[in-house]
Order: structure tokens, then C-alpha cells, then sequence
């Protein structure tokens, strides 16, 4: 006898098999909806109306004179054409050549194979196989093919009148409406994003060789593909770096320096933190400049290559001995003219000053320019990494 427990869990897997088969919404705008309905609409009506004309010399305003005219597949390359106008299926070529040679196979399926099962199955086999050499692939071309199988045409005009001249009526349909409501039809992809402002981290090498392993037909041309995964690698970027602060990054309460500190302590420091900046603040911590390795080498001949850590330790002692003429405390060789950057800042805004500016390291400061943390190149090369890895 099974558990309550099996028994919800049979329930469960059950439940969600039977989920899969209901489709998930579309994030399509109702506008788009309406956009796309109104064009298959027009677009039957105008092949209904020009069809007619065109063959029997007046509009089919009767049923039996309506199926003379029009082809049933059409209604599903009216949805192609309308509905997803972007697709490599609903182009031009596509539904003119994938419609026109099909329904020629399936001609030729009922002609010369008396069996009608396989010949059914061959038109379409067929007219798969042709619609891939010749570039055309167009769904409602299976059906075209069939249809001429199961209505037991015989003549191969018919593939061109009306199978042919219907698709032509549709595509020029399709081709005034689509560009009338901003759809570009012909389809062409959005130009790929310049080198330097493009922040996806794979090539079109890289797009090639997934497709390549794919290997199946996407509904979604491979130009319109590479512009969506770098659009929703932009969004992302954006979500993360570009809302990144200052303060998420920071240091906080950064080991600082007071300006009467002797040479020697501030050394000692900076050696002890495994650190190559000290801020310098007053009593209240307002931010008075910044002491670094590179002041300290200033102050020692490094014209001569030999000895710096010797000359190094010797102007330390001698600034220790407070000797005259000689630098003993920080205010006098820290720098005061110092780039700053406020802990509400944006991380991003900090890379030029980083790479271009030639600093190392940014005191953070708050609104009465008090020291609140600090950010050194280090810090900001691991927020980068962090984003660029999502």
C-alpha cells in the first residue's frame, strides 16, 4: 500500500507533466496583438478582392467563387507574415517560393504516386527537403502540399495561379502594412553594437559555434539572436554596475592618518595593513589629503638605482631625529590636492579616474567632507569581475 507521502508526490510530478503542455504568457503588447490581427485581415482581403479580379474579372463575393480564388495555407502565412514578421519562415522568399514549389511537389506526388498515403506523405517529405535547399522554408508550404494531394489537383498551372499569384498579392500586403506600422519587412537586424559599447562578452565566433552544436531551426534569425543576447546582457550590466554605489563597495573606516603624525609611525602603519595609502584626517576626521608610497619615494634620490630600501630607512631615521631640513612628520610631503568621490556616487563613474586619471586609490567622504571609507583599483577590478560573471 503506498504512502500519503508517494501518493502527493505521484500528484505532484502528474500535475506539473500536464502543466508543460499549457504555454506560458507572451510578453506581447495588446497594441502588437491588434497590429497583427488587422494586418492578417487586410492582407486575406486584399488576395480575396485582387485574386478574383485577377481570374475570374470581379470581386469573390460568393463562397464557391471565393475557393476558386484563395488557398487555404495562405491563412497560416498571413499569421507568419503579420504576427511575427521578424521570423526567417515569414519573409518574402519564404512565403512565395515555400508556398509555389511546394504545391508544384504535391502536384506532382498525386500525379505519378497511385498510392495516396505515401503520396501525401512524400509531398510533404518533399517539400521540406526543397524548401531547405532553396532557402524558403515556410510551414503553410507542408500544407500546401498536402492540399494538392487531398483536393487531387493534376495540373501544374494551378501552383501558379492561384497558389503563386495569392502568395504575391500577401506579400505585397504584407509589405505596404508592415512598413506603414513600423515593422521592417523584409526583415533586416538591427546593426550590431560598436566594438567599444558593446558589453557582451562573447563573440559572433562564439554565437556561431553554439548554433553549430544547436543544431536545430530556430524561428529567430542568428543577426536578431546576437542583438538579444546583447540587449539582455546590457539590462544586466545595467542592473548591477550601473546601480552599484560607492558605499557598496568601499572600505569602510579605512586605517587614516592624522598630519603630526611622524614619517616613521605612518611607515610603520602602512607596513603593518599591507597598504600603500594612508588618508589624513583631523580630530572631526575631515579629509586633509592622502599619503602614499609614491611620497615617500619623492623624497629620496632615485636616480641612483642601488640602495633605495637603505636610502629609504635612512631618511626615515633622519626625519625621526627631527633634523633640520629634513621632512620628519606627514603634513609635510602628503599630497593635498586629492580626488574625491561621495559614497552615493555611482561605481561606474570611477572607472575613468581609475584608468585615465592615474589614481590608485579614492577617499570616500560624506556630505561635510568627512573620511566615511576609501576604494582602491583592486576594490573596483572585483566589482567589475562580480558583474561581467552574471
Amino acid at each position: 500500500m503506498s504512502s500519503p507521502s508517494n501518493s502527493s508526490s505521484l500528484r505532484l510530478r502528474l500535475y506539473q507533466s500536464l502543466k508543460a503542455f499549457w504555454p506560458k504568457p507572451q510578453a506581447i503588447a495588446h497594441r502588437e496583438k491588434l497590429r497583427a490581427s488587422c494586418g492578417a485581415l487586410l492582407g486575406i482581403l486584399l488576395v480575396a478582392l485582387g485574386a478574383g479580379w485577377w481570374l475570374n474579372g470581379l470581386p469573390a463575393h460568393e463562397h464557391g467563387l471565393l475557393a476558386l480564388t484563395l488557398v487555404a495555407p495562405l491563412g497560416a502565412s498571413a499569421v507568419l507574415v503579420f504576427a511575427v514578421p521578424a521570423s526567417p519562415l515569414a519573409q518574402p522568399w519564404s512565403v512565395v517560393g515555400g508556398n509555389t514549389f511546394s504545391a508544384l511537389i504535391g502536384i506532382a506526388c498525386f500525379k505519378w504516386v497511385p498510392d495516396a498515403s505515401l503520396a501525401a506523405g512524400l509531398a510533404v517529405g518533399l517539400a521540406i527537403a526543397v524548401m531547405f535547399g532553396l532557402r524558403c522554408l515556410h510551414p503553410p508550404g507542408g500544407a500546401s502540399a498536402l492540399l494538392m494531394v487531398l483536393i487531387g489537383c493534376d495540373h501544374f498551372s494551378f501552383a501558379f495561379s492561384p497558389v503563386l499569384l495569392d502568395s504575391l498579392l500577401l506579400v505585397a500586403g504584407g509589405l505596404f502594412y508592415n512598413n506603414l506600422t513600423r515593422r521592417s519587412w523584409p526583415h533586416v537586424a538591427p546593426a550590431p553594437a560598436k566594438p567599444q559599447e558593446k558589453p557582451a562578452h562573447f563573440t559572433r565566433g562564439d554565437l556561431d559555434a553554439a548554433l553549430a552544436q544547436y543544431q536545430e531551426v530556430l524561428d529567430i534569425s542568428r543577426d536578431d539572436l546576437q542583438s538579444l543576447f546583447e540587449k539582455a546582457e546590457a539590462v544586466a550590466y545595467q542592473r548591477t554596475m550601473g546601480e552599484m554605489r560607492c558605499a557598496d563597495v568601499m572600505s569602510r573606516e579605512p586605517v587614516a592618518a592624522r598630519q603630526e603624525m611622524l614619517l616613521t609611525e605612518a611607515w610603520a602603519l602602512m607596513r603593518k595593513h599591507r597598504i600603500k595609502a594612508l588618508p589624513v584626517i583631523d580630530r572631526q576626521r575631515h579629509l586633509l589629503g592622502i599619503l602614499t608610497v609614491a611620497d615617500f619615494m619623492r623624497q629620496i634620490d632615485l636616480d641612483v638605482h642601488q640602495g633605495i630600501a637603505w636610502r629609504l630607512r635612512a631618511m626615515l631615521r633622519r626625519g625621526d631625529s627631527h633634523g633640520a631640513g629634513h621632512a620628519h612628520t606627514v603634513a609635510q610631503i602628503m599630497t593635498r590636492s586629492v580626488r574625491v568621490a561621495s559614497s552615493d556616487r555611482l561605481l561606474i563613474d570611477l572607472v575613468p579616474v581609475f584608468s585615465d586619471g592615474g589614481h590608485r586609490h579614492i577617499p570616500i567622504i560624506d556630505g561635510e567632507r568627512r573620511l566615511v571609507g576609501i576604494i582602491t583599483q583592486s576594490d573596483l577590478i572585483k566589482a567589475l569581475y562580480a558583474a561581467v560573471r552574471i
